[in-house]
């Protein structure tokens, strides 16, 4: 004992301060369950989905060789248009629907950029439907985690807006253009909640 005292008044021993768990909880922000995925970018980083919290997030399947490919520019223009006031557009490519993203990752980034010029980010491809859907899309397709817009992805191109809170806002079909006045509706309702 008289050791661990010479040595906490030498400074060479420090113990840890003993903290609450309610103190601790005022400290740390809870991850909303829609966000507390971890997944891959198109290049291969660790993308923790947590860092989109206090953000309005828009996750789309999206599909090289689909007649709903064209969106991308729209994808982009709603990215450019709100971004700055706290807009993630995340595309997450899959090949369920028709074989249409047939595609490596590397061969997805380079359409993305050399035909679209998208800036907003994109993740690995993955699994959005049946066997082996990524925990991400089996949280937002499911009707026990999201049951108001619960149930599987229908095709390439749908889309998902999570509001800053954490929670799935709305949903809309592939064939609704992401400039359509209900989807920029939507986006415009979660921003304005602070």
């Amino acid at each position: 004992m008289r050791t661990m005292i010479g040595l906490m008044a030498a400074g060479l021993l420090v113990v840890p301060a003993i903290v609450s768990a309610q103190e601790k909880d005022k400290g740390e922000k809870k991850v909303p369950a829609a966000l507390n995925f971890k997944m891959k970018s198109l290049d291969g980083k660790d993308v923790d989905l947590s860092k989109y919290q206090g953000k309005v997030v828009m996750f789309v399947n999206v599909a090289t060789y689909c007649g709903n490919t064209p969106q991308y520019k729209q994808l982009q223009e709603l990215h450019d248009k709100y971004s700055k006031d706290g807009l993630v557009i995340v595309g997450v490519p899959a090949n369920e629907f028709g074989g249409q993203e047939p595609g490596t990752d590397a061969e997805i980034a380079k359409f993305c950029d050399s035909k679209y010029n998208v800036k907003f980010d994109m993740m690995s491809k993955c699994v959005v439907k049946g066997d082996g859907i990524c925990p991400l899309y089996k949280y937002l397709t499911s009707k026990d985690t999201d049951p108001k817009f619960g149930g599987d992805v229908t095709w390439n191109f749908e889309k998902f807006v999570v509001g800053r809170n954490g929670e799935v806002a709305a949903r809309f079909k592939p064939k609704v253009k992401p400039d359509a006045e209900e989807v920029v509706k939507a986006i415009e309702e979660e921003l304005k909640k602070k």
